[in-house]
């Protein structure tokens, strides 16, 4: 069965495939620095909305919007850097992106078993030789926080993972062909 590209398939291919937005993401540098602060905002956001539904003060309120520009402007040029890896549909990627994709993916979902196993490891370590007892109060913001790890965690893999373009890319890029 053929899967034509529909109209939305098109829009979000080119968009992802813009190539003077790629410049911004062009050296391994780059992209793990813009990494880097996706990382920062995503988890300035999530501590801003654990603290306004659960320590109250307004300020968080407004703050959280705030990283939202932000946010979104650094996801955007990790999607650029990825071409659209993971937010493409399938019959858009070619065998190899396919690969890369379900590659991206495994790595992303190793990650993010290490990590809860070794939040639950610490949490039932915790509990039996510290004592310690766990009520919703600590328990919700580190289960949240992992789900928003695990949500992001390919998208940031991907983007480290992208080869930088060869000096003929660039060239093309720069030439505008």
């Amino acid at each position: 069965m053929t899967v034509t590209a529909t109209r939305y398939d098109r829009r979000m291919y080119a968009i992802m495939n813009r190539r003077d937005a790629q410049a911004l993401a062009r050296t391994a540098g780059r992209r793990r620095a813009w990494v880097a602060a996706h990382i920062a905002l995503t988890a300035a956001s999530v501590a801003c909305w654990l603290g306004s539904v659960h320590l109250g003060p307004l300020w968080l309120s407004f703050a959280l919007p705030a990283l939202v520009l932000p946010w979104c402007v650094a996801m955007g040029v990790i999607n650029g850097a990825t071409r659209g890896l993971l937010e493409l549909r399938g019959h858009m990627l070619d065998e190899r992106q396919l690969v890369e994709r379900d590659r991206v993916r495994a790595v992303a979902h190793r990650i993010s078993l290490g990590l809860l196993f070794a939040a639950a490891a610490g949490t039932g370590l915790a509990g039996w030789l510290g004592g310690v007892r766990f009520d919703g109060g600590v328990l919700f913001p580190v289960l949240f926080a992992l789900l928003v790890t695990h949500w992001m965690l390919p998208a940031w893999v991907a983007c480290l993972r992208v080869a930088d373009d060869t000096p003929d890319e660039v060239l093309e890029t720069a030439d505008g062909h």
